[in-house]
């Protein structure tokens, strides 16, 4: 029960970062392309941080000891970067802040992924409780800057941190009876071909997730949208996130996770089609609910693909690996090309292109598939 509540403080935290940073940015005064270059910090940042963190904790065998620092170095760095007014001030506190938070969440599932198979559990039953505390805080907190406005953002943020960090102190750690691992030992990811073309495969469809994450706000904005819109988006979008994953255990299970991957990936480009035609933000809001049938079946089964790959005693650090490309690297291309794309030609057009680059990930993830069954019929 901690390590659910813990999960669903944390990504209540998170929506606000999620969600309504790019309007306190604009609000701010920066330009869209601005935004992307601020946005762009966190990935970039998160590319070494989740390394270092996923690294401290494989090797002092510790998961719940590195949460509480990152929970810390969070709180603290939060106050100074919601409160810098200058675009030079934001990147500077930028840095600080994501150096701590953007290894939270893959440091969590890494954890509800050890716990779960150590009761005997679905992955997606415990993780399930992020996507719920996403859900909720999405349309309260946007209900409630609607009214106070986005410059009040940091009050409910700091709240819902500080009781993240308290539930941290509660969880159970995860302990694996084998020896620690060595800087050295490291190199077996990097040599490991089938995880890493996999990741470079998936990450064409993770980019365009993270465009949407990056931009979703700003394009229901220019539509007319406020931010009670914006709030209600997320809330449908992480409900059917939420319900997806938490059956996620009972049916996906009945295919092989590469072809629900795929199937993923499509509904994706579907999606972004959609989305590149719609003039009414309120339809934004309906055609959320694929998100669950995106995202939902894309998140839990790539992650649990990926542990396939990976030797037991460097758990931590390949979910960061795998955290640092999917949600690292993409967004860097995602914030950046992103705000490039929105800003010369439009969110219709952005939303276009996210279309055609998840269909090509479905296709190259589809060809993987084929091409790895008959190798290694294990993976």
């Amino acid at each position: 029960m901690p390590l659910k509540m813990l999960l669903f403080s944390f990504y209540g935290a998170n929506t606000m970062i999620v969600s309504f940073l790019p309007l306190l940015l604009t609000y701010r005064g920066l330009s869209r392309q601005e935004v992307g270059w601020v946005l762009a910090i966190g990935p970039a940042v998160s590319i070494v941080a989740q390394l270092f963190w996923g690294y401290i904790s494989d090797k002092f065998q510790t998961v719940k000891n590195v949460l509480i620092i990152t929970l810390i170095g969070l709180l603290i760095s939060s106050v100074f970067y919601f409160q810098a007014q200058t675009l030079m001030l934001i990147l500077c506190f930028s840095i600080i802040y994501y150096f701590f938070q953007s290894s939270i969440a893959p440091l969590s599932d890494s954890l509800a992924q050890r716990q779960a198979e150590e009761i005997g559990i679905s992955f997606g039953s415990i993780r399930t409780w992020g996507s719920i505390g996403f859900a909720v805080f999405s349309i309260l907190v946007g209900e409630i800057i609607d009214w106070t406005g986005i410059q009040y953002l940091i009050i409910p943020y700091f709240i819902m941190a500080s009781i993240t960090l308290i539930l941290s102190t509660r969880v159970k750690d995860v302990t694996i009876k084998k020896a620690a691992i060595q800087l050295k030992d490291l190199h077996k990811l990097f040599k490991n071909a089938p995880l890493i073309i996999f990741l470079v495969v998936l990450s064409l469809v993770s980019i365009t997730h993270r465009m949407n994450d990056s931009y979703m706000s700003l394009f229901i904005s220019d539509l007319g949208g406020g931010d009670n819109i914006v709030g209600l988006a997320w809330f449908i979008g992480v409900v059917s996130e939420a319900l997806v994953i938490a059956f996620s255990g009972r049916w996906l299970k009945n295919l092989h996770p590469l072809i629900w991957i795929t199937t993923s990936g499509c509904i994706y480009a579907l999606r972004w089609i959609i989305y590149s035609l719609i003039a009414n933000p309120m339809l934004i809001v309906a055609f959320q609910v694929l998100n669950g049938f995106s995202y939902g079946i894309f998140f839990v089964m790539s992650f649990q693909y990926v542990s396939r790959l990976i030797p037991e005693q460097l758990q931590t650090t390949g979910h960061l690996l795998y955290s640092t490309v999917i949600f690292g690297i993409s967004g860097i291309i995602a914030s950046l090309g992103g705000g490039y794309l929105f800003e010369q030609f439009g969110g219709s057009t952005l939303y276009f292109v996210m279309a055609l680059l998840a269909l090509l990930g479905s296709c190259l993830i589809l060809l993987y598939h084929i091409v790895i069954r008959k190798t290694s019929k294990a993976i």
